[in-house]
């Protein structure tokens, strides 16, 4: 394990290959510098601008919209409602084949019910983003409300009235995980711990938020939408279906991108209002939200109701986990990931990196007057670890064992390797107890016990001292604790391993293609995008390390459907693994080719032959041979120079599908000191150590581990979507929503461990498992803290009005 921080002056490549190395990146330099191009610097001539009327209200039926004053409006140029014809009919649906999956179609424009808060009713175009605003104040809409559904545990017992009426238990997807006999080993079991435990409704709130050009060609009948999209090539496909177009007549277009965190992985209402706005005025016409928009309608998440039952043997070993989960999946199954990414990603992989051969686990996706939840930044498994681990902790107290004990005790460990789970993922991870130790060794685990004890007796004598002289002159005091989580990220999902959901298409390869033009200049085009991920720069190393080059002399190009002819996108940690496997390998065809032109005109095999800084040189002569540009020149423009039967050009196109995914191991810890008086829990210490596999550039792998730890320690301590009984959104800005920010997080501490991963390039993936650590690791040191006065919480986030609301109750019990 290494936990060395890399340093400024350790960015500079070192001889050899540059997979591997910490290389600054090259797209830094252009954003820094306010060079990006970001969806709000989109301008095109004559662009006309969007702003859409929304209800105010959760839950009504639409009684009549009155645009007559809209339509007046300095400035307007068209005003369209759910009426339309161009919009009825017009909606957004997420198919799955999975048997108890419901279809809700999202309308583009509600016409005749609201179902959240925030849901688009009318779009106001005008020819600036004030006047439409301002019109679409004088859009008047009479509504008549029904009763909102809110909480989702309350929406499935009591479903009247329904969020739509396809599903009248208001259950939109639901599956029921099943494996052994959970009934008897519960029954035989030593102990058993029963829980209900809550993680708390937030979402990304990328730095960015969502936007979209839409330019419509009358001529060619043909779209083009500049977008802030993570999958342009799934959103396309999406588009023209709700279009009713061929694939062929939309072109997405996705530039620089200000974090997206899986919010930008769902195709939205705004994403086919504008486009079939552009299309009936065939004007460029674009929409960029508000923050109060991002808020209240970009997809939220983790909004989780678990109720478990776990047995343990009494030397601690966990023999069944029974669960039910209630997913609050808000008010429309979205497209393309439907209600089921959730609430089925938790099922599947509750048990963690943990050996159990008897789990049920009831999954019950239920729809409510809140905003559509879909994919956020770890999906589910932050939601799972905290379960899971907070579980760990209550069953380590109840069996009298360490809690770091009870886990060694329980992970997969290297030998069980492969490691088939209850609910038929296979483990390929051997690296779980390397994690952990590495966790407990940075946190130095014996040395905090010792100095909290000490602390414990030191606190135990100044409130007798206190209470002796004066009983109001005893201070008040922050009581420390410390925390662990253990946790596995599957990461780079081939097409085995994203069959799950049955969604319409399966996940599981990516494609690049690389070019070297008759200059000799190299160009790699790969379907993955990067919202902030430091792709021009890894994919660079990648395909320079297979060609032999500079990574200063391969340019990435991302996003831009018409540049590639198909890829999957960013989503589910997959770039690193799946995305370079395509770069590599449609690279290595290129590589191939050159070694056989060059090898023909050097008379030689082209097994004898290298490729290092771009010339192509024998391996006993390595100052004489060929530059990549004589070879480029050749195979483009003298094609009689190569060798019989071998097309002209060089470029290469390929797909990478790994089949199965490989699991990333993960542990982290936290120190927290709690304030006894005012509820404050204060971060002292994050450490992480994770089995990254390969790193192509292991800087960028820590920065995404840095954010990732960040958004979960957000999610652990101050950021939550609070809605009203009525379904009125209470943190609708950030006046109240408390986004996590650099002042709250203390240094965080790295450590890696690099076992390679089964796959082209041995690496896994890294994106994610830094957010699923740190709600149980930090809820644990809370509890930990809080432990000495019989104080337990199990539910998210640990604010100061919570933490001081269950101080106040101990203190009452007390009395």
């Amino acid at each position: 394990m290494t936990n060395e921080p890399l340093r400024p002056d350790d960015h500079l490549p070192t001889t050899g290959s540059p997979f591997g190395e910490p290389i600054l990146r090259s797209e830094d330099d252009r954003l820094l510098r306010g060079r990006g191009r970001y969806i709000a610097n989109i301008r095109y001539d004559g662009q006309l601008a969007v702003a859409f009327v929304r209800s105010p209200v959760a839950h009504a039926q639409i009684v009549s919209v009155d645009v007559s004053g809209a339509r007046a409006a300095p400035g307007v140029v068209d005003v369209a409602t759910g009426a339309d014809p161009d919009f009825v009919g017009l909606a957004l649906v997420a198919s799955s084949a999975l048997p108890n999956h419901v279809s809700t179609p999202q309308p583009v424009l509600a016409a005749d019910k609201v179902r959240y808060q925030g849901e688009a009713v009318a779009a106001v175009v005008a020819s600036t983003a004030a006047q439409a605003a301002d019109a679409a104040e004088l859009v008047e809409v009479t509504y008549r409300d029904l009763p909102p559904h809110v909480d989702a545990v309350a929406a499935a017992a009591d479903p009247t009235p329904p969020v739509h009426d396809v599903a009248p238990d208001n259950l939109i997807v639901t599956r029921t995980f099943d494996a052994g006999d959970v009934d008897a080993a519960l029954a035989a079991s030593d102990v058993v711990v029963e829980r209900c435990y809550r993680t708390n409704r937030h979402g990304a709130t990328p730095i960015e938020g969502r936007g979209v050009v839409a330019v419509w060609e009358h001529h060619r009948s043909r779209l083009t939408l500049h977008a802030t999209s993570q999958v342009p090539y799934l959103h396309r496909n999406a588009l023209a279906q709700a279009l009713g177009v061929p694939d062929s007549a939309v072109r997405m277009v996705v530039g620089d991108v200000g974090g997206g965190f899986g919010i930008k992985a769902a195709l939205y209402p705004e994403d086919a209002a504008v486009s079939r706005l552009a299309q009936r005025l065939g004007l460029p016409v674009g929409w960029v939200e508000s923050r109060s928009e991002h808020m209240t309608t970009a997809l939220h998440a983790r909004d989780h109701h678990y109720t478990v039952r776990a047995g343990f043997a009494a030397d601690g070993t966990m023999t069944a986990l029974d669960a039910v989960l209630h997913a609050n999946v808000g008010a429309y199954s979205a497209p393309p990931w439907t209600a089921g990414i959730e609430t089925l990603m938790a099922g599947g992989l509750l048990t963690g990196p943990y050996k159990l051969s008897h789990y049920r686990c009831k999954v019950l996706g239920v729809a409510t007057n809140t905003t559509p939840t879909g994919p956020y930044r770890g999906v589910a498994r932050p939601a799972t670890v905290f379960v899971m681990e907070r579980l760990l902790d209550d069953a380590a107290n109840e069996l009298g064992i360490d809690p770091v004990d009870l886990r060694r005790h329980n992970l997969v460990a290297p030998a069980d390797v492969p490691y088939t789970a209850a609910t038929r993922l296979v483990h390929d991870s051997r690296t779980y107890l390397d994690c952990l130790e590495g966790a407990v060794e940075l946190i130095d685990y014996a040395g905090f016990r010792a100095a909290q004890h000490q602390a414990a007796e030191h606190r135990a004598a100044q409130h007798k001292a206190a209470e002796h002289k004066d009983r109001g002159t005893a201070k008040a005091q922050r009581a420390c604790g410390i925390g662990f989580a253990c946790y596995n990220e599957l990461t780079g999902l081939g097409q085995k391993a994203s069959a799950g959901p049955r969604l319409p298409f399966r996940t599981g390869h990516e494609s690049a293609q690389v070019r070297i033009d008759p200059s000799g200049a190299i160009t790699a085009a790969l379907g993955v995008t990067s919202q902030g991920q430091g792709l021009e720069t890894t994919m660079a190393q990648v395909v320079a390390a297979e060609l032999g080059v500079g990574v200063e002399q391969v340019t990435v190009e991302l996003g831009d459907t018409d540049r590639l002819s198909f890829g999957m996108g960013a989503f589910a940690s997959r770039q690193g693994v799946i995305g370079s496997g395509a770069a590599t390998l449609a690279a290595r065809a290129v590589r191939t080719k050159v070694l056989v032109v060059a090898a023909h005109l050097l008379e030689a095999e082209p097994e004898w032959l290298s490729i290092d800084c771009g010339l192509v040189h024998t391996q006993d002569a390595p100052s004489v041979g060929v530059t990549l540009a004589d070879v480029a020149h050749v195979a483009y423009f003298e094609p009689h120079r190569l060798p019989p039967g071998l097309e002209p050009g060089l470029e290469a196109m390929r797909f990478y599908d790994p089949m199965t995914g490989t699991f990333a191991a993960g542990a982290q810890a936290a120190v927290v000191a709690v304030d006894l008086e005012t509820g404050d829990v204060e971060l002292q210490r994050i450490v992480c150590v994770e089995d990254t596999g390969r790193m192509i550039n292991p800087m960028v792998v820590e920065g995404q581990m840095h954010g990732a730890i960040a958004q979960g320690v957000g999610g652990a301590l101050h950021e939550h979507f609070v809605y009203d009984a009525d379904g009125q959104l209470l943190a609708g800005s950030f006046v109240d929503y408390l986004a996590i920010t650099a002042d709250r997080m203390p240094s965080i501490e790295l450590g890696h461990i690099t076992d390679p991963a089964h796959n082209l390039n041995q690496v896994r993936g890294a994106g994610e498992g830094g957010t699923l650590g740190p709600y149980a690791a930090i809820a644990n040191a809370v509890c930990d803290a809080l432990a000495p006065l019989g104080i337990t919480i199990d539910e998210l986030p640990l604010s100061p009005a919570r933490v001081h609301a269950a101080l106040a109750a101990a203190r009452r019990q007390r009395r």
